[in-house]
């Protein structure tokens, strides 16, 4: 990516922010069209599209901001759960083409859902697992 994108401009403070925090490798902020109150955004300082394209500093520093956002959010809202989420490239959801963890705090009663119900034709989870194709794919998964 030659040119910035919407959150280096934000980063760069070319664009206002509703700060959260930040860290060296990391900038927080709250998401504009928020899930719910205290719904944040941790982007990595180093422009990339996906998890993968960071390195490792990027990484590791993009967790750490997780985890120092998720303190605030504690602070505020009294919750030690949230609902974290990345969508990593844009066939699983990415808006802006740049990594972003989304964090919510959650409370009970919130109105939120969970992960799995992004898929909602999937069969729900219980009843008997299928144990051989899921070896099957383990075998595959380990051997690329």
């Amino acid at each position: 990516m030659d040119e910035p994108t919407l959150f280096t401009k934000i980063i760069q403070g070319e664009i206002p922010s509703s700060k959260v925090a930040e860290g060296d490798h990391w900038y927080a902020f709250l998401d504009i069209y928020p899930r719910r109150a205290g719904h944040t955004l941790v982007v990595p300082k180093e422009q990339a599209q996906r998890l993968a394209d960071l390195s490792s500093e990027s990484l590791q520093g993009l967790m750490a901001g997780v985890v120092e956002v998720q303190r605030r959010l504690t602070a505020e809202f009294g919750t030690q759960d949230f609902s974290v989420g990345v969508h990593d490239g844009p066939t699983a959801g990415q808006e802006v083409p740049h990594v972003h963890i989304h964090v919510c705090p959650r409370t009970f009663g919130d109105g939120g859902l969970t992960l799995l119900a992004c898929w909602p034709d999937s069969p729900p989870p219980g009843g008997d697992p299928d144990f051989a194709a899921l070896a099957e794919l383990s075998e595959r998964l380990q051997s690329h």
